[in-house]
């Protein structure tokens, strides 16, 4: 499945030239939920992307399952009740990054446009993060809010207390070369 993606991503973000793509080297997206009664946490380091540094188009996937929590009935209710893992696989972003300068070497500031898929529901998202060119690599991070509500997902009456509407999202990508 992982090779599928990759495949899927690099057709995307075609050009004449290979030395203009990176693919995930390493990643890790984050998620904190600040609700009254317990917050919810997790990461994932499983996700894959290719970015064309050239175009600024960027595409990537997050395996649902693959979301590690401090507790495991945390773990299953996120894959069994709320995303329904079985269904929904994978999250995933296609879209363009935009504000860097290829050529520039350090921190810049840049921007993320594009379609964000959670749930089997797509929205159109735009945040601010960091691109960071040094050494042959590419480093990439941001900060966003996604509302559960937008995706579809429902928090039962029961538990409207222990799951916040929104959740806190981190993603941060280390790219190398194709």
């Amino acid at each position: 499945m992982k090779k599928i993606i990759l495949l899927t991503a690099w057709i995307f973000c075609s050009t004449t030239s290979i030395a203009q793509k990176y693919a995930t080297e390493k990643s890790s997206i984050t998620f904190f939920s600040k609700a009254s009664i317990e917050d919810i946490a997790a990461t994932n380091a499983k996700a894959v992307s290719i970015f064309n540094v050239t175009t600024g188009e960027i595409v990537y996937a997050i395996p649902m399952k693959d979301f590690e929590f401090e507790k495991s009935l945390m773990k299953d209710h996120f894959n069994e009740k709320y995303i329904e893992s079985e269904k929904f696989p994978k999250a995933t972003f296609q879209g363009k990054i935009t504000g860097y300068k290829e050529g520039i070497k350090g921190e810049q500031v840049a921007n993320a446009k594009g379609k964000l898929t959670i749930h089997g529901v797509t929205n159109e998202i735009d945040t601010v993060g960091m691109v960071n060119i040094s050494d042959g690599k590419i480093f990439m991070k941001s900060t966003f809010i996604v509302k559960l509500k937008d995706y579809n997902i429902k928090i039962p009456q029961l538990l409207w207390k222990n799951i916040a509407e929104q959740v806190e999202v981190k993603i941060e990508f280390t790219y190398k070369p194709l």
